[in-house]
């Protein structure tokens, strides 16, 4: 398996946060791509009613991540949780200790790669 680390995060939109959210997703994700050329995936989906939202985030390695982190405690990370409820992160691959520190307040299940592969190139 490679060094990458990636995770889905499932959240509630909270009560008359959408306007709010969607707000948040956009300039969380033009952030995300214009200043972390390590961060492989990052995609937001939400659910046909847009109370539920996942997302799919994919890095390089740990240190990708942290950049990732650092960013979003310093810009996102106040709205962010103003506006969504945290419900489950699921983490695979084998993010460092650092890694595995800064998420635990997300209460992560760790998954770790048993098989498998994954191609390179494939379209969205």
């Amino acid at each position: 398996m490679n060094g990458n680390v990636y995770w889905m995060l499932e959240l509630e939109v909270l009560p008359g946060r959408n306007a709010d959210f969607r707000s948040l997703m956009s300039e969380m994700v033009r952030s995300t791509r214009e200043r972390e050329p390590g961060t492989l995936n990052y995609e937001w989906n939400t659910s046909p009613d847009g109370t539920i939202c996942h997302i799919y985030e994919r890095y390089a390695d740990s240190d990708a991540v942290m950049t990732h982190l650092e960013s979003f405690g310093a810009n996102f990370a106040e709205r962010f949780l103003a506006t969504l409820k945290p419900i489950r992160l699921v983490v695979y691959g084998a993010p460092n200790q650092a890694v595995q520190d800064a998420l635990a307040g997300f209460g992560p299940v760790y998954m770790r790669g048993a098989d498998g592969f994954a191609r390179q190139g494939m379209a969205a």
